[in-house]
Parts: C-alpha cells; sequence; structure tokens
C-alpha cells in the first residue's frame, strides 16, 4: 500500500443521524479543498443500518426497539452501538482509482490493525453470485470482525467501517447481518480477552496513517 497520511479525528459517542448530517458537511468541505483527506472515529448509541438492497425479511423485529435507519452506503444491514468503532473515510480518490479499489486498501489496513492486537485476520474475495464478502474475518475462527460500506461522490468517499470492540454482540442476532444469514459477528474481546476502546483507538488510527 502506498503512504496516504489522514487527518483525525475522535469524538465518542455520537447519535446516527447527527453524524451522517456531520459527515455531509465533512464532504462538501473536501470537495471544496478546504479539508485534507480525513478519518473520523466514533461510536454510535444502537442503531441498525440499511443499504439500498436490504430486504425486508432481513430486518429486526421492532420489539427490540432499536431504530432502522436507511443510509447511502453500499452494503446491506449492520448494526451499530456502544464498543464498536466506527471510521468515517473522507477521502479523494486517485485518478482510476474506484471505492471497491480503496475498500480493499481500507481491509488490509484494518486486517494489519487486529495483527498488532494480536488477532490474525483476513479479507475474502466474492464466489460469483454470492453476497458481498466485502468486511475481515477473523482467520482462526472464520468468524466476521469488521464490516465496511461506502459510497463515493464525485471522487470523494464517505461511510466507512465499524470493528466490533468490546460492545454486546446480541443484537447481531436479531437481524440479518451483511445479507448473509449464517455469518457470526464477532469483536476484539470475543477473540482476544479483555480490551477496552482506549487501546483500539490508537492502533487504528496508526493504521490509517492518521493524526
Amino acid at each position: 500500500m502506498r503512504s496516504r497520511p489522514l487527518t483525525l479525528i475522535q469524538d465518542d459517542l455520537v447519535d446516527y443521524d447527527m453524524a451522517m448530517e456531520r459527515m455531509g458537511q465533512l464532504v462538501d468541505q473536501r470537495h471544496s479543498g478546504a479539508l485534507p483527506d480525513t478519518l473520523w472515529l466514533l461510536s454510535h448509541p444502537p442503531v441498525y443500518t440499511i443499504g439500498r438492497r436490504t430486504p425486508q425479511d432481513h430486518l429486526p423485529d421492532p420489539a427490540h426497539d432499536i431504530p432502522v435507519v436507511q443510509t447511502t452506503r453500499g452494503g446491506q444491514l449492520t448494526y451499530h452501538g456502544p464498543g464498536q468503532l466506527v471510521g468515517y473515510l473522507i477521502v479523494r480518490l486517485d485518478p482510476g482509482e474506484g471505492v471497491v479499489d480503496y475498500i480493499r486498501e481500507v481491509e488490509f489496513r484494518l486486517i494489519e490493525a487486529l495483527g498488532r492486537l494480536g488477532i490474525a485476520a483476513e479479507r475474502r474475495d466474492t464466489p460469483p453470485g454470492s453476497e458481498l464478502l466485502t468486511g475481515v474475518w477473523t482467520r482462526n475462527t472464520g468468524r466476521k470482525i469488521v464490516s465496511i460500506g461506502m459510497r463515493q461522490s464525485r471522487g470523494i468517499t464517505s461511510h466507512g467501517f465499524a470493528l466490533n470492540v468490546n460492545g454486546d454482540l446480541e443484537p447481531w442476532h436479531w437481524a440479518v447481518a451483511c445479507g448473509l444469514p449464517d455469518v457470526d459477528m464477532t469483536s476484539v474481546a470475543r477473540e482476544s480477552g479483555t480490551v477496552t476502546m482506549e487501546q483500539v483507538r490508537p492502533i487504528v488510527a496508526t493504521a490509517f496513517e492518521a493524526n
């Protein structure tokens, strides 16, 4: 991977709708040149977000009382909640570089970060005709630990990744995550034991050359 330093913005818990409004502002600033390539690290209160192709039968039972929000990113349903590190990437793509190319880079950078946390991880190629396997998976247990959903507009990326650190994994069982009914979602804590968000944030930032 070539060097691609990013400016780092950090917040703790931010409401999803408020974050989307702020992300739109950051994208506008990147388009105008007022903002450099940026990584925004944060977490959200419990919320399910769905892509444009998410089937109705993949949605959670409303009895769980977790909001479901339509989003503009690619991909299908994902869950956000406390204990998950979300990274929004506002990056100008190189000439000839597509958003899928950049998603591959994001996968490899997160694999590097997980390696530093003692977790062997890998990306997966999607077999023809199958649901997209975008994201990062643990090599030893075969579980999914990172979800990725991005888009690009006029050469600027938005949305990003969600790394499960030490949050409650039960809400993942209440819906069909990532369009994969049999996926086993995991976290850094589940794979490697006790870990704090404060330990994980700088390692992820370093993997993205963000400061």
